[in-house]
């Protein structure tokens, strides 16, 4: 195997404990006119208030855009950018879980480029650098603090679409645990759980043949080396940390492990990409209006059987990693924490009706790029099995396939 790596992140990552504190000196090298991109809830917090109080003490004009929605809106984006034309922002700051980042990245994007968010869904779609962009992550989750990506819902497509270019990677990233510390025990699973679907999908993708250019041609190149460094470490990571956060939602370790787990997922998913489980899960979260973590999650175990003959070696290194026996031993593991922090068993406690199964498999297929990225093939008839086997929680009947 020739050893082939891409590592695409932000200019700089700062992690750990109280760093919100350093936003100040930060911000004050990119920008003199900061927008701050939040949701209506984090505008009135206290830490949100220092924040913006410390910008305007480094100097910055600052202007407040707490109009984030879950799920990110395109009209949502798009009134949010031409809200701020006449402020004439030079540095874009999110601050919030996955949607506020998301949020800032596209803002960013219009107003550097114009247009409106549809002209920039795909990928390499976006035709050069954006305004410097600060991320500020609250919850541990999507990992958009490190990635290309920023996935938008569109009301006309019934689909979440996503804008993916290298130009949208945050300029800096400040990743401070203790942000988190007040998050909810159902959202820090539902986020932990999506962190660590990302280190395992990206960890388990298709290895593409390392032709040059592949990096230029795709956003997500697949498995490759250095993203298999920061896969593995993030599932480590989640694995000691996750349950602890949510049952002792004030344990610094836990939720700091979290954190830099959800980050590491990033670095790594960012590169190699995702696969079937979030290709599923687009069209049954159309459906049932779930949130995306658990339904991700919810897959995860039943994707991971369907692929076990393909990924046999990933499955060694990930027992390793978190303290297991052998490979035989990690699908269960992985379903069976996914359960004690509460993500629904099966598509059918997600609320899926049982008649859309097949326009839940067409759909899904029809997801081209994260269907490629799978290391096992799934055609129709295949895929139609998995979605079956994922509502009615037949884990095994994956197995002997």
């Amino acid at each position: 195997m020739t050893l082939f790596g891409t590592i695409r992140a932000p200019r700089e990552l700062i992690f750990g404990a109280g760093q919100r504190e350093a936003l100040g000196a930060v911000a004050a090298k990119l920008g003199q006119r900061a927008l701050l991109v939040t949701d209506e809830r984090l505008a009135g917090d206290g830490d949100f208030k220092r924040m913006v109080a410390q910008l305007e003490a480094a100097g910055l004009a600052v202007q407040v855009d707490g109009s984030a929605l879950p799920d990110v809106p395109v009209e949502a984006a798009a009134a949010s950018a031409a809200a701020a034309r006449d402020f004439a922002p030079d540095l874009m700051i999110g601050v919030g879980g996955g949607s506020c980042l998301d949020m800032a990245k596209c803002v960013a994007v219009l107003l550097t480029h114009g247009g409106r968010p549809q002209d920039y869904y795909g990928e390499f779609k976006v035709p050069g650098p954006v305004m410097p962009l600060i991320a500020i992550p609250t919850t541990a989750g999507t990992g958009s603090e490190a990635t290309p990506v920023a996935v938008l819902s569109d009301s006309e497509r019934q689909l979440k679409v996503g804008i993916s270019s290298p130009y949208i990677i945050p300029t800096v990233s400040i990743c401070d645990p203790d942000l988190t510390l007040t998050c909810p025990p159902a959202l820090t699973a539902i986020a932990g759980a999506d962190a660590l679907t990302h280190a395992i999908e990206a960890f388990t993708a298709l290895r593409r043949d390392p032709v040059p250019g592949l990096a230029q041609e795709r956003v997500f190149v697949g498995k490759n080396a250095t993203s298999d460094h920061f896969a593995l470490t993030a599932i480590g990571l989640l694995w000691n940390g996750l349950e602890k956060a949510c049952t002792e939602g004030g344990n610094v370790e836990a939720r700091a492990n979290v954190m830099l787990g959800a980050t590491t997922a990033g670095l790594a998913f960012g590169v190699a990409g995702t696969a079937a489980a979030h290709a599923i899960q687009y069209p049954v979260g159309a459906l049932t209006h779930t949130a995306h973590g658990a339904g991700v999650a919810c897959l995860m175990p039943y994707v991971m059987a369907w692929n076990a003959p393909a990924i046999g070696p990933e499955l060694d290194q990930i027992a390793e990693a978190i303290g297991l026996q052998g490979r035989a031993e990690v699908i269960p593991a992985i379903a069976a924490l996914f359960d004690r922090i509460g993500i629904p068993r099966t598509l059918r406690d997600l609320g899926l009706a049982e008649d859309r199964l097949d326009w839940v498999a067409e759909q899904s297929c029809g997801i081209a790029r994260l269907i490629q990225n799978n290391p096992r093939p799934l055609p129709l008839p295949d895929m139609r099995r998995l979605v079956g086997a994922a509502y009615h929680g037949e884990l095994s009947a994956l197995s002997t396939h």
